[in-house]
């Protein structure tokens, strides 16, 4: 997938809560929104397991997609 095409998904959930952001992801056409969202299901565990954060008040603060390197 081109970061171009994950860019334009990520540009919809950046400053949304937790609870938003997955229904916003399970809604939208892209391809890229499956791997976007096993990110989000990851990040929110990391968070509430390890940090002791509650699901309903986490946000997404930061959130940008870079290209990799080029062979």
């Amino acid at each position: 997938m081109s970061a171009h095409k994950a860019r334009r998904v990520i540009d919809q959930i950046r400053g949304r809560s937790y609870v938003e952001t997955l229904m916003i992801l399970e809604l939208m056409p892209y391809r890229a929104c499956y791997p976007i969202l096993k990110l989000v299901y990851s990040a929110a565990a990391n968070a509430t397991h390890n940090m002791r954060f509650n699901e309903a008040t986490l946000i997404i603060s930061k959130a940008e997609v870079n290209e990799g390197n080029t062979i």
